[in-house]
């Protein structure tokens, strides 16, 4: 399942949708962080909708806490 899940966002990684996307080494239990470049919430959800991990129906879920602005690289 996380393959599918890696293998669905490489392409955003690839195009510069998604800026940073990875697993998070917490003492806490695993989870995952990404950040997006995108022009609404709307499609963001989108994304998220689509995503392998999502569809499975086990349990995973988004949270997003939108940046009011940032500095990246083009």
């Amino acid at each position: 399942m996380m393959q599918n899940h890696l293998k669905y966002w490489k392409p955003y990684v690839d195009r510069g949708v998604s800026i940073v996307l990875g697993p998070v080494i917490d003492p806490n239990g695993v989870w995952g962080m990404g950040v997006m470049k995108v022009d609404s919430e709307s499609e963001l959800q989108e994304l998220l909708a689509k995503d392998p991990v999502i569809l499975a129906n086990r349990g995973f879920r988004y949270e997003i806490l939108p940046m009011a602005n940032a500095l990246y690289r083009e």
